[in-house]
């Protein structure tokens, strides 16, 4: 993933009103911005612990990743994960196809990513 000064850069950031935070002036303004593509690595991971720890086989793949709202250092993010939809493997019979939905919301309760991700999953015993 890039990291450009809008990620780095303290001084330019302080001449952008975020534009991108949805109409300007966010808690955020004048702040470099996160790296998306590490806000939806940090969601997913933090995903692991309560949703797929020890079941995942493979990731198969992101269907939709949005990031509605951005987020600056110093901001505290919480992840939700629901499970959208689940299927039996036409190959693997010990194993299915689970679609999940993760999103990311920072401490004002923003969503700040959502990812709809598809993976293979061992089935229960």
């Amino acid at each position: 993933a890039e990291s450009g000064p809008i990620h780095l850069d303290h001084e330019l950031s302080k001449g952008n009103d975020s534009a991108l935070s949805s109409g300007g002036s966010g808690a955020g303004a004048g702040k470099p911005l996160f790296n998306s593509m590490f806000t939806l690595a940090l969601l997913v991971g933090m995903s692991v612990p309560e949703s797929t720890h020890g079941t995942t086989v493979a990731n198969l793949g992101f269907s939709e990743v949005l990031f509605p709202k951005p987020v600056y250092p110093g901001d505290t993010l919480r992840a939700e994960t629901t499970i959208l939809d689940r299927r039996e493997s036409k190959s693997r019979p010990t194993q299915g196809i689970v679609t999940l939905q993760h999103s990311a919301y920072n401490q004002r309760g923003e969503c700040v990513c959502r990812a709809t991700r598809q993976a293979l999953m061992k089935k229960r015993s």
